[in-house]
């Protein structure tokens, strides 16, 4: 039978009791470290379910785990030790031990040494945002009752449930991973894109959950687009990035979408045109305003990618440049 985990990414409520919080991209990448129940047991090929305590998020295969060393505060309970509290959201003193019921305002810091892991998972992640509740998930796991962040289940039992709300799951990409892809672990120097998460957080308080070219999607379909090369850089500019759904952001990040600086208004190279879904964004307008920032940056990345040779005619919904 095949291993499934379900795995919590809360976003900043992962930030409780004695650690600081984690940087995750649910459809893309889930991190943990030692200090985690059940850290050494994920390995390459096990199914894993992201969630957030409320809901599903969506179901993918582990393609990778990185694993690495690092410093981490530790949090404590100043009267027992223990790190099982967690803040109060209008009581004070702010937080409350659940082991021997103290009440604080400042916990006890530490620092120890980890090894972190991060799982890479993106390419046979679906999103399925509310298909299971998280009672019915729970319920799943092979032990019900534990708090952990990595709880195990089978993968059949949690696949029945999918299946059983008329959604679709990854099932058979998770079968052939299972028999097809080596496990283990090896150990890597990570190059992390610091702040990321942060920069991801800004732009979905400027923008609510709204892919900057199809509009309204789950957050969890949701990618930081920069709209320059952040890998020259390295900096995070407020107004050098916009919220693009994952293959957009991609497509984009290629060049094969593309903003026109005429109209401000997409543009589709001619490889995605036999493409209908894609095809059909050939001149829409953005669904987000622009900063004279965004605009720099888009008529830069449109110098980069659509040359000299292209022609910058305004499409038939032409919209108009007010930089």
């Amino acid at each position: 039978m095949a291993t499934a985990w379900l795995v919590l990414a809360a976003g900043d409520n992962r930030k409780h009791g004695g650690n600081g919080g984690y940087d995750d991209l649910p459809s893309e990448h889930y991190s943990w470290d030692s200090s985690v129940p059940h850290h050494a047991s994920l390995a390459v090929g096990d199914v894993i379910a992201v969630w957030d305590k409320a809901a599903l998020l969506g179901v993918s295969v582990i393609e990778g785990i990185e694993t690495g060393q690092a410093v981490k505060e530790v949090y404590r309970c100043p009267e027992c030790g223990k790190s099982d509290f967690q803040p109060r959201k209008t009581k004070r003193p702010v937080y409350a031990c659940l082991k021997c019921q103290a009440r604080f305002d400042v916990p006890t810091a530490a620092s120890k040494t980890v090894t972190t892991y991060r799982s890479r998972h993106g390419a046979a992640w679906v999103d399925m945002p509310g298909v299971l509740s998280g009672a019915e998930l729970r319920a799943l796991c092979d032990n019900p009752r534990t708090q952990h962040s990595l709880r195990s289940m089978r993968w059949e039992a949690l696949r029945e449930a999918i299946e059983a709300t008329g959604a679709t799951t990854s099932v058979d990409i998770a079968d052939n991973a299972q028999r097809a892809i080596a496990g283990g672990h090896r150990q890597t120097t990570v190059r992390a894109r610091l702040g990321q998460a942060a920069f991801r957080r800004q732009l979905l308080h400027a923008h609510g959950e709204t892919c900057a070219i199809t509009g309204p999607a789950p957050a969890a379909v949701l990618e930081a687009a920069h709209l320059y090369s952040y890998a020259a850089s390295g900096e995070h500019h407020s107004d050098g990035g916009l919220l693009l759904r994952r293959d957009l952001h991609r497509l984009f990040d290629l060049g094969l979408l593309a903003v026109n600086p005429l109209s401000w208004t997409v543009d589709v190279a001619v490889q995605l045109r036999p493409y209908p879904a894609y095809a059909a964004l050939a001149g829409a307008p953005l669904t987000v305003p622009l900063a004279s920032g965004h605009r720099r940056w888009l008529r830069a990345h449109w110098e980069v990618h659509r040359h000299a040779t292209a022609s910058l005619v305004p499409s038939a919904r032409t919209g108009q440049d007010l930089a």
